[in-house]
């Protein structure tokens, strides 16, 4: 993907004074659903309406999508309101049939990323056509795998290239649907700059009360659009009720939301200092996070200790870490003095926490 100039050009070509937007229901569940959020969205901010006609479900029993049905609302969608369509495909058949109903863009599900053979699949079907298509990070975190996919798009002649982070799985129990691993993100801007990148913070949050908060920090490091599920029912929605939004909620959110636009040096300026604060921010939080398990940890050590009335303060262990610990930080160039400041204090938390457990 040596011009990825010519990819981010369907998107230049847009001209639009605001990011990309990219909203509609999750799933197609019946004809007048999706033209009644089709009509209370064309007066927005809304450049594709989306919705799912074949839905990869975890399990078997749930819904599973209206299948080519849909594809004929999603033409009387863009014949009553003029907004372009895209819906997920995750075969070859999916795309022989959106390309037939003239979808204006596809994207290729986290489910389907994840398969080499799949994606070939997919990109034989699209091979010399211009459709936009845009594929989403695999359900696992790797950046590999998630540039393969797009590579072999390109590689069969499709230009009109994008991809859209959904967040990562994760067996822990966290705050979000999907974990955002937004160093990941950062990394894939670092490099491919001129691939449009897209954040979908309705599966990265599952939870609509998150979705304004995760779609200003992707804007704030400089994502190019946001697609968000968009319901005039949510809570009765067919698939993923929690994390829909209603039309109204969308366009509050876009009215909220804080773009920064670069016009001129200073504007420029402020632009990458923000990117770069919002990349600290997500550090910071994972931070936290991080020392939040180690305290935990140190909660079940103190059970442990306490079993087998065991003293708390273990100085060979602690000598051991502090040492090993200021070799790493020489390594990513943390001076000792630093090291050994936040290894004390975490230390001492460490013991405050084991103590409260024995003296419980």
């Amino acid at each position: 993907m040596e011009n990825k100039k010519e990819m981010r050009s369907w998107l230049d070509d847009m001209k639009l004074d605001h990011p990309l937007v990219i909203a509609g229901p999750c799933s197609a569940e019946t004809e007048e659903q999706v033209l009644r959020i089709a009509h209370e969205l064309k007066d927005s901010d809304v450049n594709y309406y989306r919705a799912g006609i074949w839905k990869p479900r975890t399990r078997p029993g749930n819904f599973e999508g209206v299948g080519a049905l849909g594809l004929k609302w999603l033409q009387k969608v863009k014949e009553e309101t003029g907004l372009k369509t895209t819906t997920e495909v995750a075969n070859a058949a999916h795309v022989k049939l959106a390309l037939e109903y003239d979808v204006d863009m596809l994207w290729i599900g986290a489910r389907s990323t994840v398969s080499p053979f799949i994606m070939q699949e997919i990109a034989d079907a699209l091979a010399g056509t211009d459709k936009t298509v845009l594929v989403k990070n695999p359900v696992n975190p790797d950046l590999s795998l998630w540039l393969g996919g797009i590579e072999r798009l390109y590689t069969a002649g499709i230009k009109n290239l994008g991809a859209i982070h959904r967040g990562f799985s994760t067996y822990e129990k966290t705050k979000y649907r999907n974990i955002p691993e937004w160093q990941m993100a950062i990394e894939f801007q670092n490099k491919f700059p001129d691939l449009p990148l897209i954040c979908d913070p309705s599966h990265i949050t599952g939870k609509r009360n998150m979705i304004f908060d995760v779609s200003q920090t992707a804007l704030d490091l400089n994502f190019d659009g946001l697609m968000i599920e968009t319901h005039h029912d949510p809570d009765n929605a067919w698939s993923d009720a929690a994390q829909q939004v209603t039309p109204d909620s969308l366009k509050q959110i876009m009215r909220d939301l804080k773009i920064r636009k670069e016009t001129d040096e200073e504007t420029e300026y402020k632009g990458k200092l923000n990117n770069l604060r919002a990349q600290i921010d997500v550090i910071d939080n994972q931070l936290i996070g991080t020392l939040g398990k180690r305290m935990k940890i140190s909660d079940t050590i103190g059970g442990l200790k306490k079993q087998r009335n065991v003293a708390v303060l273990q100085s060979n262990r602690w000598n051991e870490i502090l040492g090993k610990m200021i070799l790493e930080g020489e390594r990513e160039g943390l001076s000792e003095e630093f090291v050994l400041k936040m290894f004390k204090a975490i230390h001492q938390e460490s013991i405050n926490h084991q103590e409260k457990v024995i003296n419980a």
